[in-house]
């Protein structure tokens, strides 16, 4: 219900171009040449901490506060620290994918969003960012996901377990009446800040005559719903899950605050499969496919379809953190880690270590003048001393 109460309000954040913001050290070193953090030798440049802030920020870190911006930095290699720990974890038990595992996953991306190899090509110059960084990240996705999946195996859950966790959660197990949907978005306003390049109506006139043309495919038969919502819709979760927003009861429905009229069609006459015709919905335009409908509650039992299998599920899920997060406590304890970033802070606590410029002005900067100001490193473990 939350998800579609901001799908409401917010315009989707997807694939945030990236460039590099940040400041000099004090040695006069770029971001491309600083060096944020090391994991038993392997370097963290400061580069990536400044692309990921940026991207966070959505191009905004120059309105960051010196707290605020040392936070996100810290924060932010913390994240890449330990994702390297991990990584390198994996690299020693020998869970490395291989070429063809990594093609496939970038393959399922370029399918997942939509673009052909041309636009996703694009994207990446947009992104700044290579298709050899692209694998390498990849292969890195790829590795710490089959160390977790390895200690994860391990997991069993007793039907007593099941049991138990329903006598408690009963309340949990009920069919609500409602409807589950899928919505294709238009937005009249410039969304290429999203990350939103390819097809995007600017303008009321680009907007309608988008959301018509969309319509008049759909109720062609010409393509699927799913396929058009990657390929069409202005909106982050229409791009990546081919429409699909979830099942929503009428409760959910009003406070994510759709239109009577919609719920009482949705719950009324209209065929599960069909789809609405263009609707304006503060100011954005809505096509929506009815995928599912439920018209009465029903309670659930132990033994009703799917239930003993969410419970474990759920019940893995739940084992599956705590493995993650003690896989990562022992993997961090034996990695030796040094965080310059954190140093360099406890080194200039009065300006956090910061130098509140963009990268590029302050390469201006440099160029007028010999003397450099002090550096910024990116995030961290949080810990500024040595693992």
């Amino acid at each position: 219900m939350k998800r579609f109460s901001k799908l409401f309000m917010l315009a989707a954040l997807v694939g945030v171009a990236i460039i590099f913001a940040a400041a000099c050290s004090s040695t006069g070193s770029s971001p491309e040449s600083s060096v944020a953090a090391t994991v038993n030798g392997k370097k963290i440049m400061l580069a990536e901490v400044e692309r990921i802030v940026h991207q966070q920020s959505q191009g905004k870190e120059s309105q960051l506060s010196a707290h605020d911006l040392a936070q996100a930095r810290l924060s932010v290699l913390e994240s890449l620290i330990q994702r390297e720990v991990m990584f390198q974890r994996a690299e020693q038990e020998k869970l490395l994918p291989s070429e063809d595992e990594i093609t496939n996953t970038i393959n399922k991306q370029k399918q997942d969003s939509g673009m052909t190899d041309e636009e996703f090509a694009r994207q990446l110059k947009t992104q700044n960012m290579t298709i050899e960084a692209l694998r390498e990240e990849a292969k890195k996705d790829l590795a710490i996901n089959k160390l977790q999946d390895k200690y994860a195996g391990k997991i069993t859950i007793s039907d007593r377990e099941v049991e138990d966790y329903y006598t408690a959660n009963k309340a949990k197990f009920v069919n609500e009446r409602g409807v589950g949907l899928a919505v294709i978005i238009v937005d009249p306003a410039d969304n290429s800040a999203q990350g939103i390049t390819t097809d995007d109506a600017k303008g009321d006139t680009a907007a309608k005559t988008k959301i018509d043309a969309i319509y008049a495919q759909l109720k062609a038969g010409t393509s699927d719903f799913a396929t058009v919502a990657r390929a069409k819709s202005e909106d982050a979760q229409s791009l990546l899950k081919g429409g699909d927003i979830g099942f929503f009861s009428e409760d959910g429905m009003r406070q994510a605050g759709l239109p009577k009229d919609l719920m009482d069609l949705f719950m009324g006459s209209m065929a599960v499969g069909t789809v609405t015709e263009p609707k304006l919905i503060n100011n954005r335009w809505y096509i929506f496919k009815l995928q599912e409908k439920r018209l009465q509650t029903e309670n659930l039992t132990l033994e009703s379809q799917g239930v003993r299998q969410q419970i474990t599920v759920e019940l893995t899920d739940q084992r599956k953190k705590i493995l993650n997060a003690a896989l990562m406590e022992v993997a961090v304890a034996e990695a030796k880690i040094v965080n310059n970033l954190a140093a360099e802070i406890l080194n200039n606590p009065g300006n956090l270590g910061l130098r509140p410029a963009g990268y590029e002005s302050q390469k201006s900067a440099n160029s007028a003048s010999p003397a450099a100001s002090p550096s910024t490193s990116p995030a961290a473990t949080g810990s500024p001393a040595k693992k």
